[in-house]
């Protein structure tokens, strides 16, 4: 008899052979699986095997191999097939740990194997409900948080019902306990976040404990702040709500397990930096050219943890460090915690002076960096008086992050004095090898370094420029005078927005630069920089369509974005939602007097994320934010050009959305995967799959927060996918 899976009866038969009760049907399954199964193929520096469980083999669970043979900690994860079979390819040499992880499983026993083996695996059938939910995705937890009700807005104040008078809507109450506050920079939903510690104290009520809480670490103040703009008595009984319903045995619905190509995946994990320090993000290319750096370090960006930037040989699997230098040792560092940590005590563990945000690679492999080099206070050229043609224009008076390159070749530090603020950074591709930055949450200025002139000449001056966002509200096609924020459109002039770009991209269909703006409903904005940025560059505004009644799905604040070769512009959202935007479709006239935002509902798509919505809310979205997105322009990773993904930040995962359908990669181990970019390179264009995957890195700032707590550090990660789960 021949047949291409096990076979499954029907019941519960039982018999007694050799003294040992056995399952019939797992008999069976067993022995038609022995005769039927060729043995999986592989070569010396593969491990591959069978998964089963008492219920048979084991599909869409995880393999995972880890070692601490190397120069620094490794491990390879994969899927299992249909079949229950797996293969863990190209492993260096080194004795690893192997064991089980899947959704309804708890983790098998770990067993000790070395490449060029077969090794059969034992899954472990998770004993209850509650044992199984210990893996669970955070964003699936997070989800049993129960909001105000929408009758509950506008907020009336800690007399009232406790929720900030500020607060006009449930939507934007959402908004500030997702990305835009809590959410951006660590899960909720984890482990250490849907439990109160028991070393954190003994307290009267659930809602002194997460007072309590949040006051611990260097980020005590940052939380107690974002507590107050919620409306401390009213989020605080929320979050108190939460964690006693979990704690008297409620649990989230369950995920699925890998399907489709998700079983296809490879991902491999490197530890770099210390455990007192966090990432922020990784590079490993040149975004223009993936080709740039083939096979070359991956460098992180630490910022307020440490200036030791973290850089990965993948190659020799190594981790080393840089340190990043301040020009003006007057820098301020991060201040002591608040309270004292459950994990760290009294201990200040971050002391970052240059607070690097965001790493970008040039064609030269040169990494620039968002970077803090002085104090806040800005030089005399910055401001009101200059004869720079931007501050003639729009003087600044404080910066709060310059910019810095560092090149491996001869391993020499450049450090750029900026007007501007800066955040995130771009490349153009334009003559001047103009690098585009966001300023962040604040600043309402856009700036940009004319690299050309900055490396022929080594003025920082002269090759720096900003403008305004202007509108062209009168509609004439070019910028005239304009009227400020917080007066009244002027038909005959331009208006300028109190807008600063978060994220920023560059369009490679025309050139133009786009940015996120934070905030509630939040929008795009779409620069033109003309022929002399500071004096023409004209703005667009187009705003996440929230109660507009044209619009087909509502939706709210969007955090980074990232734009294809065709000038489709992706962005994350506050309500759960992957948005895209697509200028082309708008249908109204794109300047003048009306285009001040809700003037083109059509162009944007919102997709909800494949994720459970928070408890009582019933608005289109789910519980998930993610904090970034990035989109494959060029199929470095195999699901095909201009793939967007998002960071996934309570799914343990990358999100892929292909040709409308989510294809989820999904890090299981250490649990606390949190991304805060991405990026794909192409090491050799002839070597298939092997050749080229995603990068990314572990970007909570709350490390201690994953699997494995205190001392657990930041990971690098490379993700690959083969055309079949077995392929070696």
């Amino acid at each position: 008899m021949k047949t291409s899976r096990p076979l499954y009866f029907a019941g519960t038969f039982a018999r007694t052979f050799a003294g040992t009760t056995v399952s019939f049907a797992v008999l069976i399954s067993g022995l038609l699986s022995q005769m039927n199964a060729q043995p999986i193929p592989i070569d010396n520096d593969d491990i591959g095997g069978v998964v089963t469980s008492a219920k048979g083999p084991e599909a869409g669970v995880w393999v995972i191999a880890e070692t601490s043979d190397l120069p620094t900690k490794f491990a390879k994860i994969v899927v299992t097939d249909d079949r229950g079979q797996y293969v863990l390819p190209d492993l260096p040499k080194a004795t690893y740990s192997l064991w089980v992880r899947g959704y309804g499983l708890v983790d098998s026993a770990k067993v000790s194997a070395t490449p060029g083996k077969r090794i059969n695996l034992k899954a472990v059938i998770a004993p209850n409900a509650r044992a199984a939910a210990e893996y669970y995705p955070a964003s699936h937890w997070y989800s049993l948080l129960k909001p105000p009700e929408k009758s509950e807005f506008p907020g009336t104040g800690p007399k009232g019902n406790g929720i900030s008078p500020n607060i006009q809507s449930q939507a934007q109450w959402l908004q500030l306990i997702k990305t835009d506050g809590c959410w951006s920079c660590h899960q909720l939903g984890n482990k250490a976040t849907r439990e109160i510690p028991k070393n954190l104290g003994s307290f009267d009520s659930p809602v002194q404990a997460w007072e309590r809480r949040i006051q611990s670490g260097q980020a005590g103040a940052n939380m107690v702040s974002g507590i107050d703009r919620l409306g401390k008595e009213r989020a605080l009984a929320v979050f108190a709500d939460w964690t006693t319903r979990i704690a008297a045995g409620e649990l989230p619905p369950a995920p699925s397990r890998p399907q489709g190509v998700e079983r296809n995946i490879v991902i491999t994990e490197w530890d770099w930096t210390s455990p007192k320090a966090y990432l922020h993000d990784e590079i490993a290319t040149d975004k223009r050219n993936p080709t740039v750096n083939a096979n070359g370090p991956i460098y992180g960006a630490p910022e307020l943890s440490t200036d030791q930037i973290p850089i990965l040989d993948p190659v020799r699997h190594i981790a080393s460090e840089v340190k990043m230098p301040v020009r003006d040792p007057k820098t301020p560092a991060p201040g002591k915690p608040l309270k004292p940590s459950p994990y760290w005590g009294d201990e200040a563990i971050w002391d970052s002076q240059a607070n690097m945000h965001n790493p970008m690679l040039d064609e030269k492999s040169r990494v620039w960096f968002t970077s803090v080099i002085r104090p806040v206070e800005n030089p005399a050229f910055c401001k009101e008086g200059s004869t720079h043609e931007s501050a003639k224009l729009f003087p600044l008076n404080r910066s709060g992050r310059q910019l810095a390159m560092y090149d491996p070749k001869t391993k020499q530090f450049t450090l750029i004095d900026t007007c501007f603020s800066t955040h995130h950074l771009q490349f153009a591709e334009d003559a001047n090898q103009t690098l585009w930055t966001s300023s962040g949450g604040g600043g309402d200025a856009v700036g940009w370094l004319n690299r050309k002139m900055f490396e022929e000449t080594h003025d920082e001056q002269k090759s720096q420029g900003w403008t305004a966002l202007i509108l062209d509200t009168n509609g004439n096609g070019r910028r005239d005078g304009y009227v400020e924020p917080n007066q009244p459109v002027d038909p005959a002039k331009d208006k300028r927005i109190a807008a600063a770009f978060y994220g920023v991209t560059v369009s490679p269909a025309d050139g133009a630069i786009w940015g996120s703006v934070l905030g509630f409903p939040g929008s795009i904005v779409r620069l033109n920089p003309g022929t002399n940025p500071p004096a023409t560059a004209l703005a667009e505004v187009y705003e996440l369509p929230y109660n507009n009644p044209k619009a087909a799905v509502q939706g709210f604040s969007p955090r980074g974005l990232d734009i294809d070769t065709n000038g489709v512009v992706w962005t994350p959202t506050a309500s759960g939602h992957f948005a895209s935007f697509d200028r082309r479709k708008c249908k109204g006239p794109l300047n003048g007097p009306t285009a001040t935002g809700q003037h083109c509902p059509e162009g944007w798509t919102l997709t909800p994320f494949p994720v459970p919505q928070l408890k009582g809310v019933t608005d289109s979205g789910s519980a998930e934010a993610s904090y970034y997105d990035w989109v494959d322009q060029f199929d470095t990773f195999g699901l095909g050009k201009n793939v967007p993904i998002a960071t996934g930040n309570g799914e343990d995962a990358l999100m892929a959305l292909v040709n409308g359908k989510w294809v989820t990669l999904r890090v299981p181990y250490p649990i606390g995967f949190f991304a805060k970019g991405m990026d794909g390179r192409i090491d050799d264009p002839k070597a298939g799959w092997k050749g080229k995957g995603l990068w990314s890195t572990y970007a909570t700032r709350t490390a201690f927060h994953m699997e494995g707590g205190k001392g657990t550090t930041s990971k690098v990660l490379h993700f690959q996918l083969r055309p079949d789960p077995l392929a070696h």
